[in-house]
């Protein structure tokens, strides 16, 4: 006999509610509506002041949320502060390895780590020399 089959003898010999519960199984429905967690979520998002930042990058941490921000509100106010603003929630996408990048001159499109944001063709694939419309917040440099 086993050392582990030992102990579940002693076990069981003192306490008849154990050897009941070993009799039973757990039944696990696979087929039940999934969580509310594992929904993928667009959420669009208005900046109009830097403070309006936190309620996005806590968003993006979740892991769970495609935040849309539009950001002419505090563009058309305060330049610099924009300039953070955006700085601010690129640090945040590189720390959860996710992707920023702006559409057009108003809107930005922040995601996690499962997502990328599609950046037009490449120099080679262009059709028309048309450049893409998308900013690219990750190559570096200035901001806007």
């Amino acid at each position: 006999m086993g050392f582990f089959s030992k102990v579940k003898e002693k076990l069981m010999s003192g306490n008849s509610e154990i050897e009941e519960a070993t009799e039973d199984y757990v039944e696990i429905d696979t087929e039940g509506s999934s969580s509310s967690k594992s929904q993928l979520v667009v959420r669009p998002f208005i900046i109009e002041d830097f403070e309006h930042v936190k309620p996005i990058i806590d968003t993006l941490r979740e892991g769970h949320t495609i935040a849309l921000v539009n950001i002419k509100p505090l563009r058309d106010k305060d330049i610099i502060e924009l300039k953070r603003a955006i700085s601010k929630l690129k640090k945040t996408c590189d720390a959860i390895e996710g992707d920023i990048a702006g559409f057009g001159e108003d809107w930005i499109a922040a995601v996690p780590s499962f997502a990328r944001i599609y950046r037009g063709p490449k120099k080679s694939e262009e059709v028309n020399d048309q450049p893409a419309t998308v900013t690219d917040y990750n190559a570096g440099g200035d901001v806007l």
